[in-house]
C-alpha cells in the first residue's frame, strides 16, 4: 500500500543543524516555538546515522491518542529506508533520527510544523488519516546506516 508511505513522506526537508544528540537524551530541534523530541529506549552500537546516509528503519507512527496511523507492520513489515536530509519524509521523523546508531531504538514526538502542518492527510479514499495540526508520536528502530550514495561526477561523452 503505498498510501502509508505517502503518509510517512509528503513532508519536506529542514536543516538538522538545529539538532544534536547527548547520551540517551536527544537535544530537541525548534521551529516556530516547537520542538522535536527524541528519546533513546535503546542506545545502538553500530554506525551513526547522519545528514545524508541512507537508513533502513521498523516504525509505528500514532496520533497524540494513541491511534496507529501508519507502521513497518502495515507494510509485511519492510524496513523504510531513505536518505536523511533527502525531501519525501517528513521534517519530524528526520530530525529525530539524525544521531540514532544501528540497533537503537527511540521514540519521538513531533510537533504539527515538524510533520504535516495545517494539512490533513486522507487516504485513497479521501478519509482523513491524520487531521490537521497533529502531533506525531513515532516508535523507531533504526536496523542499517549506510554512507551517502557516491555523487556522479563523470563528463557526459560528446558523441
Amino acid at each position: 500500500m503505498v498510501v502509508v508511505i505517502i503518509l510517512v513522506a509528503a513532508g519536506g526537508y529542514y536543516a538538522y543543524t538545529n539538532y544534536s544528540s547527548s547520551g540517551d537524551a536527544v537535544a530537541p530541534a525548534e521551529q516556530a516555538g516547537e520542538v522535536v523530541q527524541a528519546q533513546d529506549v535503546t542506545v545502538g552500537t553500530g554506525a551513526e546515522a547522519s545528514p545524508s546516509s541512507v537508513v533502513s528503519v521498523l516504525y509505528v507512527g500514532k496520533l497524540a491518542d494513541g491511534t496507529i496511523f501508519d507502521s513497518s507492520e502495515a507494510h509485511g513489515n519492510e524496513p523504510l529506508t531513505f536518505q536523511l536530509g533527502t525531501p519525501g519524509i517528513i521534517a519530524g521523523f528526520q530530525i529525530g533520527i539524525n544521531g540514532m546508531k544501528e540497533g537503537g531504538e527511540r521514540v519521538m514526538a513531533v510537533p504539527p510544523s515538524f510533520g504535516y502542518g495545517s494539512e490533513d492527510v486522507k487516504d485513497a479514499d479521501g478519509k482523513v488519516i491524520i487531521p490537521a495540526n497533529s502531533a506525531l508520536v513515532f516508535e523507531v528502530k533504526l536496523l542499517k546506516v549506510e554512507s551517502a550514495p557516491a555523487a556522479d561526477t563523470s563528463t557526459p561523452s560528446a558523441e
